[in-house]
């Protein structure tokens, strides 16, 4: 299990998400913030949880592999 960031944008009604996930929900929100502050067309943002594996990690430097933080 794993948590998934996705945004809406202006230009569409569905959720969009990328192959990012981390191993809490709190993680996944902080990522999904700085998203929606570097993008000009986010509206909306959410975090889910889902099946797939944590290959993401949220540090000070902000979204790392997993592999980067070790």
């Amino acid at each position: 299990m794993s948590w998934s960031p996705e945004v809406k944008t202006y230009g569409g009604d569905n959720w969009a998400g990328n192959t990012l996930r981390f191993a809490t929900e709190v993680e996944a929100q902080h990522y999904v913030a700085d998203l929606a502050y570097r993008w000009t067309s986010v509206r909306a943002t959410r975090v889910i949880e889902v099946d797939d594996p944590v290959n993401h990690r949220w540090t000070a430097d902000g979204a790392k592999r997993i592999e980067e933080v070790n």
